[in-house]
């Protein structure tokens, strides 16, 4: 149920992409690196809420020797980002990272890319390259099909990897236009057996960005195209990692994601729904199992509506009642009701 498309097998460090490996998801650090311990630190509430793999924006050498601290001592691995200078992503791969990532738009000539592969060779290490219609190589920029220039830039970065015997290696292909990045990304799959990194870049604030990418990420997944996510929002890394669980789950792509359900709330609530789980919604997502878990506002919706909800809470006239599968088995009052709710959580 939760493989994916039989592609080629790339191991960023502990983590399989491809090959039948479950989709896993990935998310990037917004700030510049100053501070490796900072960074470790709140590196693991990111992998608590489900993300599988971490990249950074390796500007410079000094990022690079940062990068190099952080991938020793991350929980998840550790991806360089490299645009414009080959030398940072040789330095990164000496410094210990898990993958390197380079755009052929702006790296440079074949023989730069020969010195990143083969020098990624011998630390097996994989790349990800990364296509984007915005920034594809200056032949390629004026030309109206997207999608089709997309293609060529992958084609000719693969006949450079192929020349120089590196099948290590993840694709991506992305446009900040859902339809081109559908279309593209048919277009590799039906050719190619490189694992595909999947995304709609640049897709803007948060409530834009999750459409643009549910939009895209649906279609594609759901007839196995992708083996890897990273929702791109302008907004936390916290928000593309739980969009990109909450994908996989209803894509049926993976199971230990807990569904929470929660109603609109009307003119009947004696429980703000709202506040409610704006307060426990992280709590909740961190917990890793597949479970479903509703907050409900009045006695219409829950729970009677979310009689097939593992736990529940809801407004019943002045009380607050906790319930299971439909059943209330628990009275509480709003001070109280965080409370006892994560307790019960905690029993299932």
């Amino acid at each position: 149920m939760f493989t994916n498309k039989i592609t080629n097998m790339v191991l960023v460090g502990d983590v399989r992409i491809g090959g039948g490996a479950p989709v896993s998801i990935q998310t990037m650090w917004k700030e510049p690196l100053t501070n490796a311990e900072d960074v470790i630190h709140q590196l693991k509430a990111l992998k608590d809420l489900g993300c599988d793999i971490i990249r950074f924006a390796v500007p410079d050498m000094s990022a690079a020797e940062i990068l190099g601290i952080i991938a020793a001592k991350s929980p998840m691995p550790v991806v360089a980002d490299i645009h414009f200078d080959y030398k940072i992503a040789l330095k990164c791969i000496d410094m210990g990272v898990h993958k390197i990532r380079i755009n052929p738009g702006n790296i440079g000539t074949e023989w730069k890319i020969r010195e990143v592969i083969e020098k990624a060779k011998g630390r097996n290490i994989p790349i990800r390259v990364g296509i984007n219609s915005g920034s594809l190589p200056t032949k390629l920029r004026n030309n109206k099909d997207k999608a089709a220039s997309m293609i060529i830039a992958a084609e000719e970065e693969i006949e450079i990897f192929e020349k120089y015997n590196f099948k290590n290696a993840v694709f991506s292909l992305k446009s900040p236009d859902v339809a081109t990045t559908i279309a593209v990304n048919e277009m590799f799959a039906q050719k190619y057996n490189y694992p595909l990194h999947i995304g709609v870049t640049e897709a803007g604030p948060l409530i834009d960005g999750v459409v643009k990418n549910c939009a895209a990420l649906f279609n594609l997944l759901n007839r196995d195209i992708g083996s890897t996510v990273r929702v791109s929002l302008s907004s936390s890394p916290e928000n593309e990692i739980i969009t990109g669980n909450s994908i996989l789950l209803e894509t049926g792509k993976r199971d230990n994601v807990v569904n929470l359900v929660s109603c609109p709330k009307c003119g009947r609530s004696t429980f703000d729904v709202h506040e409610f789980t704006s307060r426990i919604y992280e709590k909740v997502k961190k917990i890793g199992k597949r479970i479903t878990i509703s907050v409900m506002g009045c006695v219409v919706n829950g729970p009677q509506e979310a009689k097939d909800a593992d736990l529940g809470i809801t407004g019943v006239g002045n009380s607050i009642v906790i319930f299971k599968k439909g059943e209330i088995f628990k009275k509480t009052t709003a001070e109280n009701a965080e409370e006892e709710f994560l307790r019960e959580i905690e029993k299932l």
